[in-house]
């Protein structure tokens, strides 16, 4: 696969996660604005699960994007480039754990005409407050993980210079609201703001340009270092 072809790729994924993400968080939670509402839920389990499902897409995606950049970022930077691959799979997993959390609301609304609505109800509190913190500690791997691709981008040139730096203040004040949030301070959503301004941008520009062609520093490294047996024989004449 071309630089170009993974890049392209990668940016759809970057726009998809973004869809998938939203849209799915708007009927997991049943209209209910992130408060614990049970009946509501229970009235609205195909939607609340239709929901969760777009969620663990975006999931996927994310992790799908960690994957196609790996190569790409390696050839240029080989820590940087483990890195973010570790970071995005570390917020796929820690969003679908997020996810599992709002689907424990499904049998507790099931259950909540009982006796014990009470409880319940605590429960459903507890499940989203789990699904809040998995969230955002996701959200620092974001961060990390993006000060890391954006480093790249701006020593290599992958991106254009003003995005890359964009890119990189971006993702460090997103890394301090998702701290923030830890914290129990509600600042992270707000300053979240700019590093998905970047992640839009930068995905619509690598679907309509992916990433340059031609070799790279390492590459011509390890061609120097090609052992004599495999490169093309002499077109020397012998005596």
């Amino acid at each position: 696969m071309s630089a170009r072809t993974i890049g392209r790729s990668a940016g759809a994924l970057f726009l998809l996660a973004y869809v998938a993400y939203l849209a799915g968080g708007a009927l997991a939670r049943s209209g209910s604005a992130g408060t614990v509402a049970l009946p509501q839920i229970a009235a609205h389990q195909l939607q609340v699960s239709a929901g969760t499902l777009l969620m663990l897409a975006n999931s996927a995606a994310v992790i799908g994007i960690g994957i196609l950049l790996f190569p790409v970022l390696r050839r240029h930077h080989e820590l940087s480039a483990y890195g973010y691959l570790a970071a995005q799979v570390i917020q796929g997993l820690m969003l679908a754990v997020g996810v599992a959390f709002l689907l424990l609301r499904i049998p507790l609304a099931r259950a909540y005409p009982g006796s014990h609505a009470s409880a319940l109800t605590a429960l459903a509190r507890v499940a989203e407050e789990a699904n809040h913190y998995s969230f955002w500690i996701g959200m620092i791997s974001v961060g990390i993980g993006g000060l890391l691709l954006c480093r790249v981008l701006l020593l290599e040139k992958l991106a254009p210079a003003f995005l890359a730096v964009y890119g990189l203040a971006g993702y460090a004040i997103f890394l301090a609201g998702a701290m923030l949030e830890i914290l129990g301070l509600n600042a992270g959503v707000a300053l979240s703001i700019p590093g998905g301004i970047f992640e839009i941008a930068f995905g619509a520009l690598l679907i309509a340009k992916g990433f340059p062609e031609g070799q790279t520093r390492d590459y011509e490294g390890l061609a120097r270092n090609v052992p004599p047996a495999m490169t093309a024989p002499s077109s020397a004449p012998t005596a």
